[in-house]
């Protein structure tokens, strides 16, 4: 495979026109953040005024499609951005000043909790993970990156809009004593977000940056499910301390879990372990254990693959209808054997975390 470098992607982006202006892409100064890892590229097109977006749609998707025929690329994404950083002045190394509590500055670890295919409970989990590592202590926060299918108000049981006393910073919703974003607080539950790539992207940078997170221990991303755009540039885009991988345990689950696995490998973001769900099915009248999805698949894949297997949750009717009503099991009952297995695995993930094990949040990502 032909490798690929910063002069033949500028040298393409050449060729196109920014119609406004008539100098090309590289000319008029519009393309930043380029960056090149494992024959993947992204880059942003800056269009300074937000009210142009429409008009370079066309010119994003041509940009893209160019640098995609390049030979060795093997993937391409590109957003429009309007947010130019300080307007263009001669480039002297100054201290980032940033609104104390505001955005990820006071961040201390982003964890993305992940699977390959969706139905598989990742939004549970998340939600208690978020909150038993709450119970340990810590200022947690919780982020729904799933754009397109958001669940966490529900779970969470938080209803309402986020209040903003600037109308540029939003501030979190929070029950349990977790701070909480998504895009389910900001349209109703029952529209479905009709957007393409570039808008999705930017809520997700939004949701991150223009919230006032304030200081926090963990930020638990509940990730939307796939190996799509959206996983890629936040992979990309997000100082993530680590990523944890959840399964159910049959073969087909596990197919897709190692593909989301394999693409945090290849962005260079540690894989803290892998949790099975629905693990297993304890009888409530008879106390027999019934393997529905097979039983043990993510701990032997992890195995397989040198990763951590950080514990079983199982198939139980509580955990669904605690989660459906919006008081997850970790604070509705946590005294259940549910809530203490959940426990154990974020005792695990703050340990590796708070060891150095995970790679600490902060704002340099190196794509070198």
């Amino acid at each position: 495979m032909s490798d690929i470098n910063r002069a033949q992607i500028l040298d393409i982006l050449a060729s196109i026109n920014d119609p406004v202006s008539h100098k090309n892409l590289v000319a008029a100064d519009m393309i930043s953040g380029l960056a090149i890892k494992d024959s993947m590229v992204q880059f942003s097109i800056e269009i300074g005024d937000p009210s142009r977006a429409d008009q370079m749609e066309p010119i994003r998707k041509q940009a893209e499609e160019a640098v995609r025929n390049l030979p060795g690329v093997i993937s391409v994404t590109a957003i429009l951005t309007a947010e130019r950083a300080a307007q263009k002045k001669p480039a002297q190394p100054q201290p980032q000043k940033k609104e104390t509590g505001t955005g990820a500055a006071e961040i201390r670890h982003i964890i993305a909790v992940a699977s390959g295919k969706g139905g598989v409970g990742k939004s549970t989990t998340a939600v208690n993970l978020a909150l038993a590592l709450k119970s340990l202590g810590l200022a947690v926060g919780m982020m729904d990156a799933d754009v397109f299918g958001p669940s966490q108000p529900r779970m969470m049981g938080i209803s309402g809009r986020p209040a903003s006393d600037d109308g540029k910073t939003l501030e979190p919703m929070e029950n349990f004593g977790v701070k909480s974003m998504s895009m389910g607080f900001l349209v109703a539950e029952d529209q479905p977000v009709v957007w393409r790539g570039p808008m999705v992207m930017g809520a997700l940078q939004q949701m991150l940056n223009d919230v006032n997170w304030g200081p926090l221990d963990v930020l638990v991303v509940d990730m939307p499910p796939g190996t799509g755009d959206a996983q890629l540039s936040m992979s990309q885009n997000v100082p993530l301390a680590g990523a944890v991988i959840v399964s159910t345990p049959q073969d087909i689950a596990l197919l897709d879990a190692r593909k989301g696995l394999n693409m945090f490998k290849k962005v260079d973001v540690p894989v803290l372990g892998l949790i099975e769900n629905m693990s297993y099915f304890l009888c409530p009248k008879c106390g027999e254990q019934s393997d529905i999805f097979g039983h043990g698949g993510a701990r032997d894949e992890a195995e397989r693959i040198g990763a951590d297997f950080l514990g079983e949750i199982p198939l139980h009717m509580d955990i669904r209808t605690t989660s459906d009503g919006g008081n997850p099991i970790v604070v509705s009952d946590p005294e259940s054997a549910h809530a203490k297995a959940y426990m154990a695995i974020a005792e695990k993930v703050w340990g590796k975390l708070s060891s150095g094990e995970g790679q600490p949040a902060g704002p340099k990502i190196s794509f070198s």
